[in-house]
């Protein structure tokens, strides 16, 4: 791939606080159904002179089922390896408000691959779709996650044209840990330009509880839930660094210019429904609505979604806030 290609874009961080600058990304052509030209007719913007090495390639989207007008491309957003996207989007139309999709696994581990599935059903529902990585507990610690995917969501809106996306209409939707994510940024200072709502699946939004939670007395998985969220916090706990622990802490950052939110937990699962209704109350004190449901049984996460009635329902409030797409 030739120097022009992959200084096509320049994806910056969100703000001054970004911890790690953006380079050039790299373009990994993934098997779409009508694969484009090179992103080099992408809107002018500064190149770098030397772009980020190349991260290792992340698996391809399967183009199975995947609307024809779609385009299916992986980009990286920063130098580290984990600081990559698959963007899917549309060629034709007007243009389509997005979904970014956040997966779990314990702050530590997880990719984006196993996201495929759920990123092709928004892509099919008309949506520009961005499933992104991003760097892991193990890579960096807190506050690292969140500026990752503040600066993924902030390239595709620099972008917006050459995705044939509206930047002013996207929702995030996490998994697990990646519910947390969301969850951190649209608390993120008084809420986010043009993000319409959030969406967790078991998303742990309170690690303190998680802390608390997990101790000699917590199941096995909340024992390893603790020890993640210490591993995230850079391997202290909250005694001792109060100021990192307060910043992973959700419900402490409501304010009311945050979007709406929706989380969805089982009643018996280990991240308990408590974490996101403490939440829930946080948000109405500042006048921000947020529904909590909960499902009997002990799903978590993904195996959540798909229990019945589940993704419909976060289907159908996610299409409220962005609308259909049509064209």
């Amino acid at each position: 791939m030739g120097a022009a290609a992959l200084a096509a874009l320049m994806l910056a961080p969100p703000d001054a606080q970004a911890a790690t600058p953006a380079g050039a990304p790299v373009h990994h052509p993934s098997a779409s159904p009508a694969p484009s030209a090179t992103p080099s007719a992408a809107p002018s913007a500064s190149p770098s002179a030397s772009p980020s090495p190349s991260p290792s390639p992340s698996a391809s989207p399967s183009p199975a089922l995947t609307p024809t007008d779609v385009r299916i491309r992986t980009y990286a957003y920063g130098s580290h390896a984990r600081q990559t996207m698959d963007v899917w989007w549309h060629t034709v139309g007007p243009r389509h408000p997005a979904v970014f999709v956040i997966h779990g696994g314990w702050w530590s581990g997880g990719d984006k691959k196993y996201m495929t599935s759920i990123s092709r059903s928004y892509s099919q529902l008309g949506y520009t779709v961005v499933n992104l990585d991003y760097r892991l507990s193990g890579d960096a610690a807190w506050p690292a996650q969140r500026t990752d995917v503040l600066t993924a969501v902030n390239a595709v809106r620099r972008h917006a044209a050459f995705f044939n996306t509206d930047p002013n209409r996207y929702v995030l939707i996490g998994f697990s840990a990646g519910g947390h994510l969301a969850a951190a940024v649209g608390a993120y200072g008084d809420g986010r330009p043009g993000l319409r709502g959030v969406v967790g699946i078991s998303p742990p939004v309170s690690p303190l509880s998680a802390f608390t939670d997990g101790s000699a007395f917590g199941s096995k998985e909340q024992q390893k839930l603790r020890k993640a969220a210490i591993k995230l916090a850079g391997g202290c706990t909250p005694a001792q660094c109060p100021r990192v622990w307060s910043s992973m802490e959700v419900p402490f950052h409501a304010s009311a210019g945050d979007p709406p939110m929706l989380a969805f937990h089982s009643s018996e699962e280990f991240v308990p429904p408590y974490q996101s209704e403490m939440l829930e109350e946080s948000l109405a004190s500042v006048g921000v609505r947020m529904t909590v449901k909960t499902m009997a049984g002990t799903q978590h996460s993904a195996p959540l979604y798909r229990e019945p009635g589940v993704a419909e329902t976060v289907q159908a409030w996610i299409i409220a806030r962005l609308g259909r797409v049509s064209g």
